[in-house]
């Protein structure tokens, strides 16, 4: 599973062990902002695993490269993958509107 890393955004349900990190975490989300960091977009938002969402302070958001090992795989199928490749081109485009601004 470790070469899987690569791929970035990983389906829903993936369970993942950050770098430095001890307590593992499955992914619930993708390109989140917190409350007190609006303009920061993290790549995942997550919970702990097994645990689940506790409440909404007990998410975690990190960011691809941040992961140093897939645990287990989310689902992937038909669904998922056309929701990775609609994700894809509007995180393509938000990046294409932020240089123009810049």
């Amino acid at each position: 599973m470790e070469n899987q890393i690569g791929e970035k955004y990983l389906p829903i349900g993936t369970v993942v062990l950050l770098k430095g990190g001890v307590k593992r975490l499955m992914i619930t989300g993708f390109c989140v902002s917190t409350a007190d960091k609006q303009d920061e977009v993290w790549d995942y938002v997550g919970c702990l695993y097994p645990e689940g969402i506790l409440s909404t302070g007990t998410n975690c958001v990190f960011d691809h490269n941040q992961i140093a090992k897939v645990i287990y795989m989310g689902l992937q199928d038909e669904e998922e993958r056309n929701f990775k490749k609609l994700l894809m081109e509007n995180v393509a485009q938000g990046d294409d509107s932020k240089k123009k601004t810049e």
